[in-house]
């Protein structure tokens, strides 16, 4: 069966301004524009590793949608799926800088956004179930309750398609209103994917367990065919059940800014299983990404191309 995308993933963007200097927000003089969101970091960086890759969202009809709308297309992601409401507004996000490895500041305006507003009737499900992959990512479903029942709905359909679902939890505890309703709703969707990506502090708040063992355990008891556990600068542990193993982290000279790195882990991962690699590879791919996502200001700017890709053996 030809499949008109490999990749499809419902989630908000954002414009993302970075501030030009480290320190407080408030000290800073200029700010460099990117583009922000975990699931178009993801869908960027499966694009740009020639995966064919959809996006669904909605945005406002201003400068920053245009802005964000012109850099997802300039990657070649399908964009039909996007809709430009002129009666919304785009969400924006501020990020400081930090020089000491630490997350860095940031400060969300995003409350009532165009992404928001989404439906479950906004879901083509033809276009979606069209695709051989869905990912999901536990920030879009917190952002309001029409958001959640969305991204329900797109898992619930794609495993009914017999199709396989990633799930990152990317655990966001601002936007829940307690850490019992987050850990409820967010497992209630790790449970249906096919494939999860915890990080090893996410894996802890979830399932009150300690080790990447007895988390992966916990998730593959749950019906969970695959669980990798990221681990920072120590890289990754993976559980599918037949195989398990360690996957060393890629060493970094300097750490410039941590957040994408985990979007960019899942972008590894996701596209080496699509092309069939052993799970070890694509693990290790993940993990080769994570550590070039944490050398760069921006979200995207350490995702690599194919070629780069090839140069480095992954």
């Amino acid at each position: 069966m030809t499949h008109a995308l490999d990749v499809v993933t419902f989630g908000e963007a954002m414009m993302l301004l970075v501030a030009d200097r480290p320190g407080p927000l408030e000290h800073a003089q200029g700010f460099y524009k990117r583009t922000a969101g975990a699931e178009t970091n993801v869908a960027i960086g499966l694009a740009r590793l020639g995966i064919r890759v959809g996006w669904a969202s909605r945005l406002g009809a201003e400068s920053m949608a245009r802005y964000l709308l012109a850099e997802m297309q300039s990657e070649g992601i399908d964009c039909s799926h996007v809709v430009c409401d002129p009666a919304q507004r785009t969400g924006f996000q501020f990020k400081g800088q930090v020089t000491d490895g630490s997350d860095p500041p940031v400060e969300y305006h995003r409350k009532g956004s165009a992404a928001s507003q989404m439906q479950v009737a906004d879901i083509d499900q033809d276009w979606l179930c069209g695709a051989r992959h869905l990912h999901s990512t536990g920030v879009f479903p917190a952002i309001s309750d029409n958001c959640y029942q969305v991204a329900a709905k797109t898992i619930e359909l794609m495993r009914a398609a017999g199709k396989t679902v990633s799930f990152d939890p990317n655990l966001r505890p601002s936007l829940w209103p307690s850490t019992e309703r987050m850990r409820e709703g967010i497992n209630a969707l790790a449970y249906r994917a096919n494939w999860l990506f915890p990080g090893i502090e996410e894996g802890r708040l979830l399932t009150g367990l300690d080790t990447p063992e007895d988390i992966a355990g916990f998730y593959r008891s749950k019906g969970v065919d695959l669980v990798v556990i990221k681990l920072g600068a120590d890289g990754a542990y993976y559980d599918s059940g037949d195989e398990q193993g360690y996957v060393a982290g890629f060493p970094v000279a300097k750490v410039i800014d941590t957040v994408g790195a985990g979007d960019g882990f899942a972008a590894g991962v996701i596209s080496a299983l699509i092309e069939g690699q052993p799970l070890r590879s694509a693990v290790e791919r993940g993990a080769w990404i994570g550590a070039r996502a944490v050398q760069v200001l921006g979200d995207t700017e350490g995702l690599p191309t194919r070629l780069e890709l090839e140069q480095a053996g992954l």
